[in-house]
């Protein structure tokens, strides 16, 4: 440990930072710490406070009296600068080690908020124009004093002081205190820790009560006389294979959801309102609402609790930290495909240093971008072993094969063994594709096969949809759909995905982006049984696969109806709707043909019109791709 801390004290020495712009994206330039102060360049730091959910306090730290900037004052619990090429997330459990003794894993650090502070101190030769994440670290108790190692060249003393009054000792400017405007931007930090904790459970029951009330539940049923035997057989190991597609979605949307998702079940029958969590959470998946622009309906304070016997010190008679694991209060926009603290900046500098198959990867469907400064912290025992660590380029690619492997592997052994018994030639091609893309990352042979599906059991199992990636749309999910082929439906609207090419010639659109070749799309009409993965929240009734365009140029897509989705949806949306708004004498108008049709045809319109599109610097790309050109060049 010495070694290293003296290793890190030269290291420190010759600190670089990341310059970055007055909107915070990576300028690319790096610089001398004392260089960036004395020029006052723009740059990344970190604030962590850890926070006694039982007293209601904040730890403080005084500052060791040769620090350079407020020597001698009382600040944050943790604080220091992001080095060129570090991330936050790393800096933040450096920090926290380094300073305090603290060694916490990533689930611990929430984000709550970014504030930028601009002052001049030291009489003009000190600027600090720092962009600082600040994290909040839950703990059920005060952390003992004893138990924590102080780094003499920081630290010089710790104590507990409670939330309101560290907040009216800043109010009042003392002097014993770093300077920080409560009633500006760091007021959050005040706000936000309070207002989870001022919580009025019959209120709260009663908003949660109102969220699910806008939900109807339904009971999904299918007529089985058209299956055989053997195939309700396989259906059983495709419910059991689906079921693992929440598994995988869970971990997609945010990397503590499912210790999340795994307390609130263990929770749900302690009181009404804990029951209430548990089953909005079963709703949206996730702590956000997806009817409420994914605000957040619970916070780390409902969160699950975990005991680090060896995160510090330890002290006679204290059984070690116990602490919430953390969500962030805004929803992700890159979910868990790219690291917390990643911007497009950051992505686009790394995609250019890449070869051109390269490139192509990392935009690719099927695999999640990585940190290499973050590959040791789940593993290593001290974080002495990445200090000092840089890299020209810290991202790096991991195909899903690998990153959900163990959960993958599971799958595609169900996925065989169903694809064995399974009756029609078409659906066993299908079982036992997808099981070998799951395990090799090569989903085009499989994606084929699900579009010429011809059998009476319907299965979409995989990852598909990107809109849970929010950054740049290019991430796939994992999702299922278990169902039963509806044989007169599916005859009656083959007419319209015959009839694409006709479609496509009478577009209110210029020939020249019109397709000469639109291939006809396969609709198959089902009665829904099972679904999982990504479809929280408000439910489809339909679906145009695949998304990959090489597939879309080559074979075209297809479409799934999801007929008793469909006839529940007019019944219990539409028709309410309607009578409401419409008058009268016009409500016999509205019947489930009309309304399941404009489905169909919204659903083909996904096959027409333009695939390809020329961007404003002239490159050809994809509809697709191109959609994020403006936010990321």
């Amino acid at each position: 440990m010495a070694a290293a801390g003296a290793e890190h004290e030269v290291l420190k020495q010759e600190e670089y930072l990341d310059v970055l712009t007055k909107t915070r994206q990576k300028t690319g330039i790096s610089k001398p710490r004392g260089d960036v102060h004395r020029d006052g360049d723009y740059h990344g730091a970190v604030h962590v406070w850890i926070y006694s959910e039982s007293t209601h306090e904040l730890l403080l730290q005084q500052r060791a009296d040769c620090k350079d900037s407020w020597p001698g004052l009382w600040d944050i619990s943790s604080a220091g600068h992001v080095s060129a090429g570090d991330s936050s997330l790393v800096s933040a459990m450096r920090e926290l080690h380094e300073e305090l003794g603290i060694l916490l894993p990533k689930d611990a650090f929430e984000l709550i908020f970014v504030f930028l502070q601009e002052c001049v101190i030291n009489g003009g030769t000190f600027i600090n124009n720092e962009f600082n994440d600040v994290y909040v670290v839950t703990t059920l108790d005060p952390i003992p004093l004893e138990a924590f190692t102080l780094q003499e060249s920081e630290v010089s003393a710790v104590k507990y002081l409670s939330v309101e009054e560290y907040r009216d000792l800043l109010a009042k400017e003392d002097p014993d205190y770093v300077p920080y405007d409560v009633n500006g931007g760091y007021h959050q930090v005040f706000e936000i820790i309070s207002e989870r904790y001022r919580e009025n459970l019959e209120s709260r029951s009663l908003t949660l009560e109102k969220q699910l009330s806008r939900y109807a539940q339904i009971s999904l049923s299918a007529e089985l006389t058209g299956l055989t035997s053997a195939d309700k057989e396989a259906l059983a190991l495709l419910i059991k294979a689906a079921a693992i597609m929440d598994d995988i979605f869970c971990l997609q949307v945010w990397y503590s959801n499912p210790s999340l998702r795994n307390w609130l079940k263990e929770q749900a029958n302690k009181s009404q309102l804990d029951k209430l969590k548990w089953n909005y959470y079963q709703v949206n998946k996730s702590p956000w609402s997806c009817l409420d622009e994914n605000k957040a309906f619970l916070t780390t304070a409902d969160s699950a609790i975990k005991l680090l016997p060896e995160a510090t010190k330890p002290v006679a008679g204290w059984k070690g930290l116990q602490y919430r694991t953390a969500f962030p209060v805004v929803k992700p926009p890159g979910a868990n495909f790219y690291p917390p603290d990643m911007d497009k900046k950051e992505f686009e500098l790394w995609k250019n240093s890449l070869s051109e198959d390269q490139k192509k990867e990392a935009i690719g469907f099927f695999n999640v971008i990585k940190r290499h400064s973050e590959i040791f912290l789940d593993k290593a025992e001290s974080l002495d072993v990445v200090v000092g660590t840089n890299y020209a380029h810290d991202l790096y690619i991991v195909p899903y094969s690998k990153e959900y492997k163990s959960l993958l592997g599971k799958a595609a052994d169900l996925l065989q063994k169903a694809g064995d018994l399974a009756s029609s030639p078409t659906l066993k091609r299908l079982l036992h594709g997808k099981a070998d893309a799951f395990l090799s990352n090569d989903y085009y042979d499989s994606d084929i096969a699900w579009m010429e599906l011809d059998s009476k059991l319907d299965v979409t199992i995989g990852p598909y949809e990107t809109y849970e990636d929010g950054l740049f749309g290019y991430k796939a999910t994992f999702e299922a759909f278990i169902g039963v082929r509806d044989d007169k439906a599916t005859e009656q609207v083959k007419l319209f995905g015959d009839q694409l090419q006709f479609l496509e010639k009478n577009l209110p659109m210029d020939d020249a982006y019109k397709s000469e070749d639109v291939i006809a799309a396969p609709i198959r009409v089902i009665q829904l049984l099972y679904n999982s993965g990504d479809v929280k929240g408000p439910q489809t009734v339909a679906f145009n696969l695949p998304n990959d365009e090489r597939i879309v140029n080559d074979r075209g897509t297809s479409m799934v109806m999801l007929k008793n989705v469909s006839e529940a949806k007019f019944k219990l949306i539409l028709q309410p709707i309607a009578a409401v708004c419409i008058s009268k004498e016009q409500r016999e108008f509205v019947d489930f043909d009309s309304f399941f049709t404009h489905t169909i045809c919204h659903e083909c319109c996904h096959g027409i019109g333009p695939h390809t599109i020329k961007l404003p610097n002239g490159k050809q790309s994809t509809v697709r791709l191109g959609s994020s050109w403006d936010l990321v060049y």
